[in-house]
């Protein structure tokens, strides 16, 4: 692995930088404060991204994109991470499952979304599966050719700005060793679908602005072409296309914690008590040079997982990694930033309270720490029969 970032990738790193500061920052306080983003700035975000050629950068380039290898993609994720969520969800990155849109489908909702036309938002979780895909309720049965959905989603992100939904549903059940196991299959609502409800979701303290939504489904009638990938299919297609929402987890993180990291080091070097920089006391300065330690080896974790996918070599628990790594990592640093800066560090005239309160939610969601430990304990354990 070369540890140097190439021309293009530097460039892409500032590009980013420069966006999130000019077009992003000047608006979090306001997000903060209300908890909502105008639609109207959502938009103009939206456009100034598609000016700058960076909307749909990470998919390839026959359907629009950018075109961007997975470490010049991760490098896009971690200079938006410094950003507010609610904000930055409009810097356009479509789900990649939206490369398995066959026929009329890729019309209708892959180039859209590549083009910034359409909005989409991937449904998976139901107040009774998070973790656990095979325990989910909501299901749909065979009416003809058609499918009739019933059942409700939860935590759904952003799904109040979505044209359309990615939703997985059990479709069925498959006798197994272990018994029986659902058959899920994935689909494609559009919003103003018949017998679908997209809600407001839970009030969450991380990432204001950046919306939860409750999907329910009442009898809700979808034909065959609305089916992505094969019916009963969808862990393959999951597994096809989800594996980067890990690393994307990752790479936001180390971005918020060299944000988080930048006020604390500038507060250690320039405030004075007892007549000297704090920074020059042993008890901040050894908290700065965990923090950074931390930060640069959650970092190479991240850019290391990203590395090997583009090398196509096996990534499953190296991407595990760094999303435990670096999400537990961003919870230690925001910590810390806060008690260097004291008692300064929980009031709003600062974002450290929110990069705190943020950071909580990073070890749930997109596979909790304790199942990232599962994977990688898994990954060590079977090639040698245990």
């Amino acid at each position: 692995m070369h540890f140097g970032l190439t021309g293009e990738q530097e460039m892409i790193v500032k590009t980013v930088r420069d966006f999130v500061e000019t077009e992003i920052y000047p608006h979090e306080n306001e997000v903060e404060r209300t908890g909502f983003v105008p639609p109207e700035l959502g938009r103009e975000i939206a456009r100034k991204c598609r000016e700058i050629g960076f909307f749909g950068c990470n998919f390839p380039e026959e359907v629009g994109g950018a075109g961007l290898d997975h470490m010049s993609f991760t490098l896009v994720e971690r200079e938006l991470g410094r950003g507010s969520m609610a904000l930055t969800v409009f810097f356009g990155r479509p789900s990649g499952i939206l490369m398995a849109c066959e026929g009329d489908q890729r019309e209708k909702y892959l180039l859209p979304s590549v083009r910034g036309d359409k909005f989409d938002a991937l449904a998976i979780t139901e107040p009774d599966a998070g973790s656990d895909m095979r325990g989910m309720k909501c299901f749909a049965r065979r009416d003809g050719d058609d499918w009739i959905v019933n059942g409700t989603k939860h935590f759904i992100s952003h799904a109040d700005i979505a044209d359309f939904v990615i939703v997985f549903v059990a479709t069925g059940e498959e006798e197994t060793p272990h018994g029986p196991k659902k058959l899920i299959t994935c689909f494609l609502v559009d919003r103003d679908t018949p017998g679908f409800e997209i809600r407001e979701g839970y009030s969450s303290v991380s990432h204001r602005g950046y919306r939860n939504c409750i999907l329910t489904f009442d009898e809700c009638r979808l034909p065959p072409t609305q089916v992505l990938g094969d019916v009963h299919k969808g862990f393959d297609i999951a597994n096809q296309w989800l594996y980067g929402t890990r690393l994307t987890v990752a790479a936001t993180c180390v971005g918020r914690a060299r944000r988080a990291f930048d006020y604390a080091l500038n507060q250690a070097a320039g405030r004075k008590q007892f007549g000297r920089p704090i920074g020059a006391n042993q008890g901040v300065s050894f908290k700065l040079a965990d923090m950074i330690t931390e930060i640069d080896a959650a970092d190479l974790l991240t850019l290391s997982a990203a590395w090997r996918l583009d090398q196509g070599l096996p990534s499953n628990r190296e991407i595990a990694s760094a999303k435990l790594f670096a999400t537990e990592m961003l919870a230690r640093v925001t910590d810390e930033a806060v008690q260097i800066f004291g008692g300064m560090g929980l009031m709003d005239d600062l974002p450290l309270a929110r990069f705190w309160r943020d950071a909580r939610v990073e070890r749930i969601w997109d596979g909790t720490s304790e199942i990232q430990r599962h994977i990688i304990s898994r990954e060590l354990l079977r090639p040698l029969g245990a």
